[in-house]
């Protein structure tokens, strides 16, 4: 199995280099910031994939391509978060299946690897999403960078990937564990910010609440002096 594909490498071959910039940074953000703005993410990918397919089996239907992609992509990029953890339970299964088959091609149990990986990919749904963008990112990054090499001429791309598929693969391997890294350190450091915001606040609300609660006694305490002192006065009169 070739993480990246020379079917897919050699459709990419020929796009623009704004179009290959792109696809970097889009690599990027996903490799650093997949958890954090996994829901983005999520309703992103499924609007986009909602419109591509309405927009493909719009004609075999007999509707308007255009109506259908729209209404589809709404309509999925709606329902996107809501199926979000279905999505996580496919995604792990089939990764569980492909996993299985290369490793050991003789275990013939494709349903059983689908139903033990997506019930891995629900448990751990929060790690699975950084595995999933950290490797999505880490192919963006690949590709463009691949074909934005063989734009510029500095490599055949096509023939490269094919000659060094192993070392892709393995690289593709290690920068998308090296993003699972920095996303669950940045995700650590976010819930203790958290936290120590959270302290904060309930620090300053209790501090708010002893104060007026001061107040209110001062101010008790200064209506009954004076009523004490104005008593005596009226004994004299």
């Amino acid at each position: 199995m070739q993480l990246v594909a020379p079917d897919i490498l050699m459709e990419a071959r020929g796009l623009s280099i704004a179009v290959y910039a792109v696809g970097m940074i889009v690599g990027a953000l996903l490799w650093v910031l997949g958890w954090w703005g996994h829901r983005f993410w999520i309703v992103l990918f499924t609007t986009v994939v909602g419109g591509v397919l309405g927009l493909s089996f719009a004609r075999a239907t007999g509707t308007q391509p255009f109506v259908a992609g729209l209404l589809l992509a709404i309509s999925a990029g709606t329902l996107s978060l809501a199926l979000s953890r279905i999505f996580a339970f496919t995604a792990g299964g089939i990764t569980a299946w492909l996993l299985v088959r290369s490793m050991a091609p003789g275990w013939d149990e494709p349903m059983l690897c689908f139903l033990a990986g997506g019930l891995l990919g629900l448990f751990m749904f929060r790690a699975w999403t950084m595995v999933m963008t950290s490797l999505a990112g880490s192919l963006f990054i690949a590709y463009s960078l691949l074909g934005l090499l063989d734009r510029l001429g500095k490599l055949d791309a096509l023939a490269w990937g094919e000659q060094r598929a192993i070392l892709l693969n393995w690289s593709c391997a290690g920068l998308a564990l090296l993003g699972w890294l920095v996303q669950f350190v940045l995700e650590r450091w976010r819930l203790n910010r958290q936290r120590v915001l959270d302290d904060q606040a309930e620090l300053k609300e209790a501090q708010d609440a002893l104060k007026e609660r001061f107040k209110r006694r001062a101010a008790g305490q200064t209506w009954w002096k004076w009523g004490r002192q104005a008593k005596p006065a009226g004994k004299a009169a």
